[in-house]
Parts: structure tokens; C-alpha cells; sequence
């Protein structure tokens, strides 16, 4: 059998040939990389619990809310509270009119409770419950159950964010409003 003999000019020049042939191939289109999923812009905390949600610009409806029962002096006087707070997302999550229902003056009384059901009058940072479930009594008087398994709920609420320590308490971010409890 005769030995294929290739002269080193010869190589060089069907090795260019061949690099020349590959660059001019369009490359495979990369794999668009998965969307990520949306999310709120990260609280960060800003001077007591009141101020924190403000600045955060995420809890106009907690915060009329709050302020349409009397109760938003009173949480920013208070030395240590915790704030389960729903997102104006978690209220847009309600039923269509629920929310001028609520904010009507006819229900104030049911707005109050809805309000004080989100208050704590404790710190209750996530790592006293992380891993583990436990319960708080709220302001309003109900129970809620603070679960720190993964993924953590607050009273069946999905936490969005955890431990915004303000200079008055904490705030946990909630991805929607805690409901009354079974009578």
C-alpha cells in the first residue's frame, strides 16, 4: 500500500483551508438562557416599621389601611413590633372590589381586625422559627402560625422576604394577606 505522502506546504495550506472553512460556519445559536421569574424590589430598611414600608413605595394599601383605623402613630410609637406585611401585590390578590370594600367606612371595624391580624408586639426575627413552626399571638388577638420550613409561610402567607429590621422591629414581607381564622 502506498504511503500518502503530503509536503509541509501542502498541509499548512489545507490546514488554513480547513480553519478558514470553519470560521466562516455559523456557530450553533447558544441556548437562551431561562427568564427569570419576576420579582418585588427588595425592602430595605429606612427608619422605624412605618417609615421602612413608605420608602419601600410596595404597601400603599396596608398603609391606608392602617392609617384609616388610627393605628399608624400607634405602631411607630411601639419599642418593638414585628409587621407581617402584605404587599399592595398581595392586595391586588383579593377579589375584584374587596379592597374599596374593606377601605369603605362601613367597615372599619373589619378593617381594623384585617390590619391588627399583620401586627406582632414582639421582635420576631426569622431565626426564632426558622426550621421549625411555631405561634405568636397578633395584635388583634388571633393566633398566627409562623412555619420557618422551606419555603416559610406566616399564617398560610407565602414570605417573600424575610427580617427587614427597622429601628422599631421587624417587617417580613408577605405575598398575601392573612385571612381570619376558622370560627
Amino acid at each position: 500500500m502506498p504511503k500518502l505522502s503530503i509536503a509541509p506546504v501542502a498541509l499548512a495550506a489545507l490546514l488554513l483551508s480547513a480553519v478558514s472553512a470553519a470560521a466562516q460556519t455559523p456557530a450553533a445559536p447558544a441556548a437562551a438562557a431561562p427568564a427569570a421569574a419576576p420579582s418585588l424590589p427588595v425592602v430595605v430598611p429606612a427608619g422605624d416599621v412605618i417609615e421602612t414600608l413608605k420608602a419601600s413605595g410596595q404597601f400603599s394599601t396596608f398603609l391606608k389601611a392602617s392609617d384609616l383605623v388610627g393605628l399608624t402613630a400607634f405602631v411607630k410609637g411601639l419599642p418593638a413590633v414585628t409587621v407581617l406585611a402584605p404587599g399592595d401585590a398581595a392586595f391586588a390578590q383579593l377579589p375584584a372590589g374587596e379592597v374599596d370594600r374593606l377601605l369603605a367606612q362601613a367597615n372599619r371595624a373589619e378593617l381594623q381586625k384585617l390590619v391588627l391580624r399583620h401586627l406582632i408586639n414582639a421582635r420576631v426575627p426569622f431565626d426564632t422559627f426558622k426550621g421549625a413552626a411555631t405561634s405568636a399571638p397578633t395584635l388583634g388577638g388571633e393566633t398566627v402560625e409562623l412555619n420557618g420550613d422551606q419555603p416559610p409561610t406566616i399564617g398560610g402567607a407565602p414570605v417573600v422576604q424575610a427580617d427587614v429590621m427597622a429601628t422599631n422591629g421587624v417587617v417580613h414581607v408577605l405575598g398575601r394577606i392573612i385571612t381570619a381564622p376558622a370560627s
